[in-house]
């Protein structure tokens, strides 16, 4: 299971930059719009637990303890609640949110399926 966290982490970081830039396009438009609109928010702090659960799952790829597990459940469960309770008119968001929920569930298995 190594090798999916150092994956899942690169690529989640990747996917950081991507959505910070989306969000902010989405911010401008609610701003234009004057729609009241939050997706543009919603999709920067996404961004930002994406960073997050990135960096930690490279950080805690090779560790023999259940916490580092933990933590990437709680990052991305929490990034994908966040991203389908507030995509709005930022409907790229599902799609990123759809991929912590990956992320979340993979932590899951590995967890459950190495009981230390």
């Amino acid at each position: 299971m190594k090798t999916w966290k150092l994956v899942s982490g690169i690529l989640s970081i990747i996917i950081f930059a991507i959505v910070e830039f989306q969000s902010c396009a989405a911010g401008v438009a609610n701003a234009l719009e004057d729609n009241g609109g939050t997706s543009g928010t919603v999709g920067f702090l996404c961004g930002i637990l994406l960073l997050a659960g990135g960096i930690v799952s490279i950080a805690v790829r090779k560790s023999q303890g259940k916490g580092g597990d933990i933590a990437l459940i709680i990052l991305f469960g929490l990034t994908a609640l966040m991203g389908f309770v507030g995509a709005g008119n930022y409907s790229d968001l599902v799609i990123w949110s759809a991929w912590a929920l990956l992320i979340a569930i993979l932590a899951l298995v590995d967890l459950l399926k190495n009981k230390r």
